[in-house]
């Protein structure tokens, strides 16, 4: 017998629940669908047409949710169709204003819950769509689960993903800082319960340099020389923001360092500019530089995290990092945090 073909799995979640007003409900969605027609549309006939009404029904409705409340929500005006009242529109707006709110949350629970019905129905579940910040090690392990829907992003986006529900899981870092002190959006995380974040592995990075680093770069500060042909990273990405928090703290001027225009998107992309000869240094992992054959000056290590749904099924979350920590754990580079 054929299998019928799993029909493809959607799911939307909008503002629910009701308002309750004495011995009355009324239901939130639907008060905000009236107002919404009323005030694209300026007709009850749009209302109609825009709710698959009748215009009797689209009146009968608004007319019991104006009874309900006791306010009039909608005015009429002969030549200038039907407007929402001041009441009209200040309930409009409030409602308008939490579905909005409540939008980027209510998307990553859509993206948890069809990941969880995937599993019940049964079938493979659709591919983990991760935003991350470019990482060697990262990237081979996803190649190797090949599960996964990856957009290489820097890592402000990579959490901004998460957080507006485009993405079940962001790969991000933040430099030297914590979490909380890297500012938007990561403060975001921070003891959020509809989140979960965990360290993924510890970093170095440090500046790749032409093998043999003929130019006998030793800080910085020898970027501003003149002499050195820099390639930078992308705005965004945890890399530039660490490398242009470090030229502030030396007070050196990016406009000091040649190339420091001239950008990548990837750790490895910079090491390959940099062994092909473009360019004499640039900011990035250690395990790039292993792979290019580069020098490597490092200024320190750096954690590396991921972030999911707490709705998302764990089991999928920890066969990513288990496969994740496989690797990192034989790569130089690369610590693995301690057990928590």
């Amino acid at each position: 017998m054929t299998e019928p073909a799993r029909a493809d799995i959607a799911v939307e979640l909008g503002l629910g629940g009701v308002l309750r007003l004495g011995t009355r409900c009324v239901p939130v969605a639907d008060t905000l669908a009236l107002l919404a027609a009323i005030e694209a549309t300026g007709s009850v006939q749009g209302v109609a047409t825009a709710l698959d009404l009748s215009y009797r029904a689209a009146w009968d409705r608004l007319r019991s949710l104006e009874s309900a409340l006791g306010q009039q929500l909608v005015r009429k005006t002969r030549g200038h169709g039907t407007a929402l009242t001041p009441v009209g529109l200040a309930l409009a707006r409030a409602l308008s204003e939490a579905a909005a709110g409540l939008s980027a949350p209510l998307a990553r629970e859509a993206r948890a819950i069809e990941a969880r019905l995937a599993s019940l129905i049964g079938g493979a579940p659709r591919p983990l769509a991760i935003a991350a910040s470019h990482d060697l090690v990262l990237m081979d392990t996803l190649a190797a689960l090949g599960d996964c829907d990856i957009a290489v992003v820097g890592s402000s986006q990579a959490v901004q993903r998460l957080l507006d529900g485009r993405a079940d899981v962001a790969g991000f870092h933040c430099g030297s800082l914590g979490l909380a002190g890297a500012g938007a959006p990561f403060v975001e995380l921070v003891d959020n319960p509809g989140l979960r974040v965990r360290p993924l592995f510890h970093r170095e990075q440090g500046l790749l340099l032409a093998s043999g680093n003929p130019l006998g770069i030793r800080s910085l500060r020898d970027l501003a020389t003149g002499r050195v042909r820099y390639v930078n990273r992308q705005k965004g990405s945890g890399t530039r923001v660490w490398f242009d928090r470090m030229l502030a703290e030396l007070g050196l001027a990016p406009a000091a360092i040649a190339g420091y225009g001239v950008e990548e998107f990837t750790h490895q992309a910079v090491a390959a500019v940099i062994a092909t000869g473009t360019a004499d240094a640039g900011l990035g992992a250690r395990s790039a530089a292993e792979r290019f054959g580069l020098d490597f000056l490092s200024i320190g290590w750096e954690t590396y995290h991921l972030a999911a749904s707490a709705a998302l099924p764990e089991e999928r979350l920890d066969r990513l990092v288990a496969a994740v920590a496989a690797r990192a754990g034989r790569a130089a580079g690369y610590r693995l945090p301690e057990p928590a």
